[in-house]
């Protein structure tokens, strides 16, 4: 007994140094990184837990208050419903304390980069008080968080498309034969991936002998925008590129399987899975780690968008430097004074949306968790979401390709 006690006060004072070492190498470049690994290590806790801490809920008084106890999975979402919540209010609260910081003098700008063990035990706090909050208030949550997901796959759809117009006006600023002929290589590339990704969703959700009319209306909608998208960019009087169309159409495409391949297991029309009901620990932990490269890439991209994150004061929305030289005294006071690059505020918001994003994936949008069985984003909700996403991603690009023309008197 006494040998046990002193390995487990030895390996308890290791991994407190460990992250005590850890802590202090995150600087102030690494600390958006920082934060997309606290946000990852959240999706592990939830996954987890909803895994294997149902019998333990079904214990506990101020949870299973119900005179008839629900079934398993009930408690399985309730779980990842608190991880969530824990997460939700920690990136909340940090984005309110983070309202109005535009240099780096600021205190809070070293609360932002810095204080990193206290967040860690703050964030775990959090997390382990939502498992004493009434249920009616995971409820409430459950609710919002479908409000919020949207929000997110919103923000996404905009990033995407600043990403997309940045990136070709940028080759085209170059001005040179080179970077033409790399433009158009992409686009072709994006094409035929396009139309070779349709080619395999007809073979693979519209079987032979099963009534799939549905599954093939989504796949020739999406077709219809593609050629659409390069029919009014190609258009003399919108004269865009057809870089972004391409990119586009192919995002829309992967949106189009990606809501197909949710659809549930044992629905005769999803031919991927028409021969198994269940899915495999590997495949789930696949599904698992694209959400977490979908919403840190999201949360990343904002943190460097020049459009929706940058302040007025910062560099990137336009402000300039010196004309003249500064002495030593001027530069170190202009070191202390340089304005922050990104909206702090703005940033944490983007994970608060993403934890109420990441919830209703694991959960199947908190209503097919009992048709899914132990599944990551399956179900018929996710079907819509994916599909809904894919027709506002069309809406909003075709809105930046005819916005100047429907309203020349605007500026767009």
């Amino acid at each position: 007994m006494w040998a046990a006690s002193c390995l487990a006060s030895c390996c308890a004072a290791c991994a407190c140094d460990a992250c005590r070492t850890v802590v202090s190498g995150i600087s102030r470049r690494s600390a958006r990184i920082a934060y997309c690994g606290l946000f990852a290590l959240s999706l592990f806790v939830s996954w987890i837990l909803r895994e294997v801490a149902a019998p333990l809920m079904e214990q506990l008084p101020w949870i299973n208050q119900f005179h008839k106890t629900p079934n398993r999975e009930w408690f399985e979402t309730d779980a990842v419903l608190r991880v969530s919540l824990g997460n939700f209010l920690f990136f909340t609260i940090l984005s309110f304390l983070m309202i109005g910081v535009k240099n780096q003098r600021d205190p809070r700008d070293g609360l932002h980069h810095g204080g990193w063990m206290m967040k860690i035990i703050c964030w775990f706090i959090l997390v382990i008080l939502m498992f004493f909050v009434p249920n009616e208030i995971i409820s409430f949550y459950e609710t919002i968080s479908n409000f919020g997901s949207g929000l997110f796959l919103l923000i996404q759809v905009v990033l995407l498309l600043d990403f997309v117009h940045g990136w070709n006006d940028k080759w085209v600023g170059y001005d040179e034969q080179f970077w033409y002929v790399a433009l158009f290589i992409v686009s072709l590339v994006c094409y035929l991936a396009t139309f070779g990704f349709s080619g395999l969703l007809f073979h693979w959700f519209t079987p032979s002998g099963q009534d799939c009319g549905l599954n093939t209306f989504f796949i020739v909608m999406t077709l219809i925008l593609v050629i659409l998208f390069a029919i009014v960019a190609l258009h003399p009087e919108v004269g865009s590129s057809i870089l972004p169309a391409s990119v586009i159409s192919l995002y829309c495409m992967y949106l189009c399987y990606s809501g197909l391949a949710s659809e549930p297991r044992d629905y005769e029309c999803n031919g991927l899975h028409k021969h198994s009901k269940a899915i495999s620990t590997g495949t789930v932990t696949v599904g698992l780690l694209t959400t977490i490269l979908s919403v840190v890439y999201s949360a990343v991209r904002a943190g460097s968008s020049t459009t929706l994150l940058s302040p007025p004061s910062s560099p990137r929305a336009g402000g300039g430097k010196p004309l003249l030289p500064l002495d030593k005294a001027d530069e170190e006071e202009e070191e202390k004074n340089k304005a922050v690059t990104y909206s702090y505020a703005f940033f944490h918001i983007i994970f608060s949306l993403a934890s109420m994003y990441s919830a209703m994936l694991l959960t199947g949008w908190s209503t097919s968790v009992g048709e899914s069985g132990k599944l990551v984003d399956v179900g018929w909700p996710s079907v819509w979401v994916r599909i809904l996403t894919a027709w506002v991603t069309a809406a909003l690009y075709m809105w930046s390709l005819l916005a100047s023309i429907l309203f020349p008197d605007r500026d767009f």
